[in-house]
């Protein structure tokens, strides 16, 4: 049974990820706060990516890191300390995991890194500059890491549209603003989190063997389409 360690697994695309896991790996979630989900393949640790030591773990297939931020402002009113904090969250703590378990995924077979960046990174969109640009950093690190450690461990990035998850919950605050949110998509939609940890669970297997250095939007045709 492979063992993917998931940065973030409590909540969100996490918690979605690591219940589409479950019953074929061996999960090891490491965050700050105690998963809703109690299984026999889960093993929690309680930890702050950006603060603590992270946990000495004996093995390690693939690692996703999932904490993120979502943090829109009109850019005047961005402080210096909002870029660091979005910085810090999204891409210093993919560094600091991807740094401690390196030598444990370069020992795995057919070993994959997956993290999230977002489409706004490709889109323009107004009051989006410190999460856009903090994610166009995540790509960045995606396509120099898979250059440096192919063909051993595949390294990949998926860009999702606005998901239902309690970290957008400021954009889906009511039915009025859900409507807008799926008008806006010309798919007439917008994620769910079982559909992106689908996407996931897909780029971590061996069914993606060839896939590496990739950002997969998930946009539901935002970034690609008219509407």
């Amino acid at each position: 049974m492979k063992t993917v360690v998931i940065i973030g697994g409590s909540k969100g695309i996490g918690a979605a990820i690591s219940k589409s896991l479950l019953e074929t790996h061996k999960i090891i979630n490491v965050s700050r706060s105690q998963p809703e989900l109690m299984h026999q393949n889960l093993t929690h640790y309680a930890c702050d990516v950006l603060t603590d030591e992270l946990p000495e773990i004996k093995k390690v297939d693939s690692l996703i890191y999932c904490p993120g931020s979502i943090n829109l402002k009109p850019f005047e009113r961005l402080k210096i300390e909002d870029f660091k904090n979005d910085f810090d969250i999204n891409f210093i703590g993919a560094v600091k995991a991807i740094q401690k378990y390196i030598p444990k995924l370069k020992e795995a077979d057919k070993a994959s890194i997956l993290m999230f960046s977002t489409v706004a990174s490709k889109l323009g969109m107004p009051f989006h500059t410190s999460v856009a640009s903090v994610k166009s950093a995540i790509e960045g690190l995606v396509i120099s890491l898979a250059a440096e450690y192919a063909p051993k461990i595949r390294i990949n990035a998926i860009a999702p549209t606005v998901t239902d998850t309690t970290l957008a919950s400021k954009l889906l605050r009511n039915d009025r603003q859900k409507e807008q949110m799926i008008e806006r998509h010309p798919l007439k939609k917008y994620l769910s989190p079982e559909e992106v940890a689908e996407m996931a669970s897909f780029l971590i297997s061996e069914k993606s063997a060839s896939m590496s250095g990739q950002i997969f939007e998930m946009d539901c045709g935002i970034t690609t389409f008219k509407n």
